[in-house]
């Protein structure tokens, strides 16, 4: 018979997409001898099997549950549903990749009104028992259920306000009793039926409601932004349940080996007394911090120290820890990698390989795209703060700097963010707000702390988060709130200073952020791993300049057109397109000359003598034409036609399918005249820099070639242009010319067309368009719902088609290296900043990727971690 059911000590930690990352960490610690709850896992197969089943648990899975429930009770020396010695067990998700927050637990499972009685005789406690009950009935309804939590809480708040009590734990023993007995009734009227006494009907139910809990609308979403296949299933975890909520030698806490906002080597985390898990993660009660418990319980804060070191050399990594103090005993419920800020990640990957405990392949494994685009973001200008109106101050949760228009809740702040950038305000997150989170630009809270279920998410996410505002009073019902002695509306502005924890009123000027020791050394294992080379595209000495600051090795794709769209030039640029004849064209050609001329040549300047890559003329005439009625009429009066006359040339322009149209090599076949201007103008920058002592290699791509006597006849026409203009000035520079493979059809020709070129630039924006189909423009219509559908895995436009795209970029480089064994070959646009991408063409025998020059830095670790890959 096949296994579905694993006690603890059965597994390990290899055994986690099986076991999920929980139960496979549970069973990896009870080995190292870690004080940790006996308990058992039911597979991920098991989940993926219920959903094969109709939803239904089959019978020899419940078998396999029910012997290694046996198995616990006889190790725990009781019995679920006992009334001598009753058996409580937590029943916990436990996916194959950390999920936190997006799928359920269930705690307290085994009583009922008999056992919560037995357990408050036998500990001598009717508080603890019947908090544990009223809690149990809570989580019970809410999970299984699907009774919503407030209707619960109205009851809590109901009896703090009626005694003055500051939080529930103040609550009396005889108050915890009546809520129980109220939550039953709300139980009644909700489900309709009474609350479950059957403890083995409780479990079952509990189970498959973690399995239902897969394919919440939340952890679909989580899974979807973090990549994550709904194929995987979860495990679910039944536990022995301890007790951090028996009195004040009691608690519960999570902390990190690490600081995971820093990366700073110091335990750090949150802890509070009397209390169970939940509250800690929910941010119900602020908790305090771990240091504290170094002067409470110095035995105890010694022990999880030392815990936390040997997990984390175990695992070679932070680790985030959850823990129990159940009467001044120390359990330990859970281990795992643990969420960090971008910062933390480099901090942390370069201090692990300084401790010899990783290598520097490892710790460039362990930083990603994500990370390193965060550490990008900006940070408030310091003269800003001095001047800013701090409002309040909270928990520095997640760091970065954001400014935003208040919402209050997740549905308003998705609904907002379509038009304007959002902040979300809230008392505290829960895992139904992560929609609202991914659409803010930054969270704040006025409850909870640094484990908070906002502070995770938000770290995970790169989000600006400050927690635990508390001098923040939200009114949802009017939607404002009220700060300190000011009162703010929906749609206000505010700044979030996440690394500070510091909220200010409007908007607070932000500064570009600058990069640590340990991210340079980062960078520097990357340059030192990768062997495809980086280059950036720039259309103007700005973005050429940041390009050659991030590291660019030279320059993939200049795009000429975007020069023309310049203020001093469009006019020149419409008036050639609109010309009568080609001798009208020539004359605003020769004025456009120069001026491109001194574009290139600041250029050249800026590389230094590295490689430039200028594509020549691109987009179909018709979008430099212009639409206002005002602008049409200062051009007729200038080109000396009537508005009319204008009006119908214009409409004589105009593309039916510009994708497909009067573009690219044939706008240089039918009117070579522009590239032989462009083409003069590259000469004459090539040719000023030389004499001003810059080394000059300059790439002419030739784009859209799909036959391959277009690039012939153009590159025999520009080639003549250069040797001529190099025999006049009497002055030699380096350049090659070539094309850019954009259409399925030059891909299939690839070795007819590089007996013409000398390099091949992979257009993959318009090679996917192309091949598929696809308007990029006209795709985000139907793109996420075709996502939803799961008839496409990714957008492809954001990472590269595997199956379709890259099968014809493959022919192509092995086409092209036949005919031309030496051709360098590369591609350019989004595509070539996409780690996805970039491991995938790092593969097929290119030389470089080209993309925007701010994410340089972003390519390059990228593709060293390819290299590392296909080096396995």
């Amino acid at each position: 018979m096949k296994k579905f059911v694993y006690n603890f000590k059965e597994g390990n930690k290899d055994m986690r997409s099986l076991l999920g990352g929980k139960g496979a960490n549970l069973a990896e610690m009870s080995t190292l001898g870690i004080n940790v709850p006996s308990g058992f896992t039911i597979t991920t197969e098991s989940c993926n099997d219920y959903y094969d089943n109709n939803m239904r648990i089959k019978p020899e899975i419940i078998k396999q549950i029910n012997e290694q429930l046996e198995q616990l009770e006889k190790t725990m020396g009781k019995k679920l549903g006992s009334l001598e010695n009753p058996l409580l067990v937590s029943v916990r998700s436990g996916a194959v990749f950390s999920m936190p927050g997006m799928m359920d637990t269930i705690l307290n499972l085994g009583l009922n009104d008999e056992t919560t009685i037995v357990l408050a005789k036998k500990n001598n406690d009717y508080k603890f028992a019947y908090d544990s009950y009223r809690r149990f009935i809570q989580m019970f309804a809410d999970v299984v259920m699907g009774v919503e939590k407030y209707k619960f809480e109205a009851v809590l708040t109901k009896v703090r306000e009626k005694n003055g009590y500051a939080e529930d734990k103040d609550m009396s023993a005889d108050d915890l009793f009546k809520v129980a007995e109220e939550f039953k009734k709300i139980y009644k009227k909700e489900v309709g039926a009474e609350f479950p006494t059957n403890v083995k009907e409780q479990l079952m139910l509990a189970v498959e409601a973690v399995f239902k809990s897969w394919n919440n609308n939340r952890a679909k979403v989580y899974r979807r932004l973090n990549g994550i296949s709904d194929k995987l299933g979860t495990a679910v975890n039944v536990q022995a349940m301890v007790f951090g909520n028996m009195g004040d030698n009691c608690g519960t806490g999570v902390c990190f080996s690490r600081n995971p906002a820093t990366g700073e080597n110091k335990l750090f985390g949150e802890y509070l007394i009397n209390a169970q898990g939940e509250d800690v993660v929910a941010g119900i009660r602020t908790p305090k911090p771990v240091a504290v418990l170094e002067e409470e319980y110095p035995k105890l804060y010694k022990e999880l120290v030392n815990i936390t070191k040997v997990l984390e050399k175990h695992y070679k990594d932070m680790q985030d820890i959850e823990f129990t103090i159940e009467n001044e005993k120390l359990y330990i419920l859970q281990t795992r990698n643990g969420k960090r800020t971008a910062k933390a990640a480099v901090e942390i990957a370069v201090s692990l390989v300084q401790q010899g405990l990783i290598t520097k392949e490892e710790a460039l494994l362990r930083v990603n795209s994500d990370d390193i685009n965060q550490l990008l973001h900006p940070t408030f200008e310091e003269s800003a703060l001095k001047d800013a109106v701090i409002l309040t101050q909270g928990l520095a949760a997640s760091p970065g700097a954001a400014t935003g228009h208040i919402y209050f809740t997740a549905e308003e702040a998705v609904e907002a963010s379509i038009e304007r950038k959002v902040i979300l305000v809230r008392e505290e997150t829960s895992p139904e707000d992560i929609e609202g989170m991914v659409s803010s630009q930054a969270i704040i809270t006025s409850r909870g702390g640094m484990t908070s279920h906002a502070a995770v998410v938000a770290r995970g996410m790169g989000k600006c988060c400050v927690c635990g505002a508390q001098n923040m009073i939200i009114d949802y019902e009017n939607k404002k709130v009220k700060i300190g002695e000011v009162t703010l509306q929906e749609g206000d502005i505010l700044s979030v200073d996440g690394s500070s924890g510091k909220v200010y009123q409007g908007d607070v000027k932000k500064s570009d952020s600058s990069f640590s020791e340990s991210f340079r050394k980062i960078i520097e294992w990357a340059d030192e791993t990768r062997e495809l080379k980086v280059f950036a595209n720039a259309d103007n000495e700005r973005d050429a300049k940041a390009a050659f600051n991030f590291g660019a090795e030279g320059i993939g794709l200049c795009r000429t057109e975007h020069m023309f769209f310049e203020e001093d030039r469009i006019s020149l640029v419409r008036k050639m397109i609109l010309s009568a004849s080609e001798s009208e064209r020539k004359v605003y050609l020769d004025r456009l000359q120069p001026i491109q001329s001194e574009d290139f040549y600041k250029i050249f300047k800026e590389a230094e003598g590295k490689s430039v890559n200028i594509r020549l003329l691109d987009p179909p005439l018709h979008e430099f034409l212009p639409h206002e009625e005002k602008t049409i009429e200062i051009i007729a009066k200038e080109l000396d036609v009537t508005v009319s006359q204008l009006e119908n040339k214009i409409k004589s322009i105009a593309e039916f399918n510009p994708m497909m149209g009067h573009r690219g090599c044939r706008l240089g076949v039918t009117y070579p005249e522009i590239y032989l201007m462009q083409a003069k103008a590259i000469t004459q920058a090539a040719i000023r820099a030389r004499k001003d002592g810059v080394e000059v290699n300059v790439e002419i791509m030739i784009p859209l070639v799909g036959i391959e006597k277009e690039l012939s006849y153009l590159r025999e026409k520009i080639e003549a242009l250069i040797e001529k203009d190099i025999q006049n000035y009497k002055e030699v520079f380096n350049y090659k010319i070539g094309t850019m493979i954009e259409i399925p059809r030059a891909c299939l020709i690839a070795d007819k067309i590089a007996e013409y070129a000398e390099f091949f630039s992979f257009g993959t924006n318009d090679l996917t368009q192309m091949t598929f189909g696809y308007s990029r423009d006209d795709a985000e219509k139907f793109i996420d719902i075709y996502k939803k559908k799961k008839i496409l895995e990714n957008d492809p436009f954001i990472h590269l088609d595997e199956n379709g795209v890259l099968e014809l970029m493959k022919l192509a480089v092995n086409k092209a290296k036949k005919a031309k064994p030496n051709i360098k070959l590369g591609i350019c646009g989004e595509h070539g900043g996409d780690e996805k991408s970039i491991a995938l063409v790092s593969k097929i025998g290119i030389d470089y990727v080209s993309c925007s020059p701010y994410r340089v830095l972003i390519a390059k670790l990228a593709a060293a971690k390819a290299a590392i890959e296909n080096r396995k």
